[in-house]
């Protein structure tokens, strides 16, 4: 087993998290959330992030609004709506919770090993 692997099943779990706390600050264009992810070192490429940000919007989470770029085409900027703001304040309690289990089973000394291990 590939401890590679575990660590991006880890990262894949909380993705979306992250992206619902990014666009949470603002509206944010999704080149910028790509770039804020990989700067957090989240290793996500377009062909993850454009998929997700339509499943989220598909569930009522994300809006977007086209807006013209000096630099090219219009840009589709992402806010979170009513139903989403919801949903990262529970995902933010589960992610407290989590980060509470974990410093209790780092820290749990545990039981002994049996004997002869």
């Amino acid at each position: 087993m590939k401890v590679e692997n575990t660590q991006v099943q880890m990262r894949k779990g909380i993705l979306e998290f992250c992206i619902l706390e990014i666009i949470a600050r603002g509206e944010v264009y999704a080149s910028d959330m790509l770039e804020e992810l990989t700067a957090a070192r989240m290793l996500v490429v377009d062909g993850t992030l454009y998929p997700l940000l339509t499943r989220l919007k598909n569930a009522g989470l994300l809006d977007y609004t086209w807006k013209e770029s000096s630099s090219g085409p219009p840009r589709k900027y992402y806010t979170l709506t009513g139903i989403g703001q919801e949903f990262l304040h529970e995902l933010r309690l589960t992610w407290e919770e989590i980060e509470d289990s974990i410093r209790i089973i780092r820290t749990n000394p545990g039981r002994p090993a049996p004997d002869g291990l």
